[in-house]
């Protein structure tokens, strides 16, 4: 079979060129380190490597929205441990104030401090994340969430929301906590119910600690009584109870509630609660159970800042224990509150270090993933391009030598 010359030198110049190719694609992957370049390099695995970096790409936008949360919640916590700190203090300056060596000018005094207490409160209230959003403004970013009132009492402008961080596929975490549930809705008294000497009292009747000693009976006669009982006292002592609407409370025989009271008794007991008492109640005296009462933190410093600055004046040691007292009270109950939060948040910490934690491992696999597909085996690489370095100049040394034959250097 006869070879023509064309056809010879085209299969020597295809050859060549296709040597060539593989030649530069070799020392393409040497110079990046990647068997994969472009698509045509490997199809299937350039699929593969475009799923694993939009994987890998998720996974860093979740672990910043992670780092971003956990920097705000850290905020969080550091301003509630200030908060609950100050009301430490606040609770320390009334429990002093009630001191009945404390003279007027005294309580003035704490009443000054006890200013200082409410209004660095309202600038922790006003904290803002390193982005300049208030944390406890809701999802009301455009407003300083409290602002504080002629009268010294403070109005929340933001809303109920929380803000949310993605940090997974469907899943998202609170970034903060709307400041009415954590400084404005705050249970009064002991949470269940706030029980309060008359303001027209004129013995010397001290309401102290009181409490649910039986839920369910508590919850039957909150019902009955439309949320609040009267205790009224006669000049021997002797009390009885009427419901929100003056009418009087029974027990379950049908009988009305009452007994007789004596500063040895330190209590009245009906209905599933027990309110402590001290001193001696003049005849019209009264107490008030109200159920389901809210007071807000800075309503309760006011409360005792105007107790403490009457007190010498208008206002009775009776009175003023009989306040504080209350206003005590509540500031446990703000002070659980905070603890609430702070739990609540230190939990979401912990959430998202592990998330963070899982999204680090992931990212280590879908790596892995990715070099096992994308990256070139270095010495093979190598290798090759040494042998088809080779290869290519062994075809262009025998094509160069082979073109130049004819039969005249034969004949020569």
């Amino acid at each position: 079979m006869r070879i023509s010359t064309y056809w010879h030198y085209q299969q020597s110049v295809a050859t060549m060129l296709s040597q060539e190719s593989a030649l530069a694609q070799t020392q393409n992957q040497v110079s990046t380190g990647k068997s994969i370049n472009v698509a045509s390099d490997n199809p299937t695995g350039a699929a593969q490597v475009v799923s694993i970096d939009h994987t890998l790409a998720q996974n860093d936008s979740y672990t910043s929205g992670i780092n971003a949360a956990n920097t705000r919640l850290s905020t969080e916590t550091s301003t509630l441990s200030s908060v609950t700190n100050l009301l430490d203090r606040a609770q320390s300056l009334a429990l002093s104030a009630m001191d009945g060596s404390m003279s007027a000018q005294n309580r003035a005094s704490i009443a000054g401090n006890l200013v200082q207490v409410r209004n660095q409160l309202l600038q922790y209230a006003n904290t803002t994340d390193s982005n300049g959003n208030a944390l406890f403004a809701g999802t009301s970013n455009d407003k300083v969430p409290f602002v504080q009132n002629a009268d010294g009492s403070v109005s929340y402008q933001g809303n109920t929301a929380q803000q949310m961080a993605l940090i997974g596929n469907g899943l998202q975490i609170p970034t903060g906590d709307a400041g009415s549930a954590v400084f404005m809705d705050i249970p009064a008294g002991n949470g269940s119910f706030v029980a309060s000497a008359g303001s027209a009292n004129t013995g010397t009747l001290v309401v102290g600690s009181n409490s649910v000693t039986d839920p369910t009976a508590w919850k039957s006669a909150e019902s009955a009584a439309g949320g609040q009982f009267t205790i009224s006292f006669d000049a021997s002592g002797n009390w009885s109870v009427t419901d929100a609407s003056g009418n009087p409370v029974n027990d379950t025989s049908g009988n009305p509630i009452g007994g007789t009271y004596s500063s040895n008794t330190g209590s009245i007991s009906f209905d599933g609660m027990s309110i402590g008492l001290s001193g001696t109640p003049a005849a019209g005296d009264t107490v008030t159970v109200q159920a389901n009462q809210k007071q807000d933190i800075f309503g309760t410093l006011n409360q005792m800042i105007n107790a403490l600055q009457g007190a010498g004046g208008s206002t009775s040691d009776t009175q003023l224990t009989n306040t504080m007292n209350r206003q005590l009270e509540s500031l446990d109950q703000a002070l659980g509150t905070i603890n609430n939060v702070q739990v609540q948040v230190g939990g979401r910490i912990n959430e998202l270090n592990q998330q963070s934690t899982a999204y680090s491992s992931l990212g280590v696999t879908y790596q892995s993933a990715l070099s096992s597909v994308q990256n070139v085996d270095a010495y093979s690489a190598i290798s090759n391009l040494s042998l088809q370095s080779a290869a290519l100049q062994a075809s262009q040394q025998t094509f160069a030598a082979v073109k130049s034959l004819s039969l005249f250097n034969y004949l020569n």
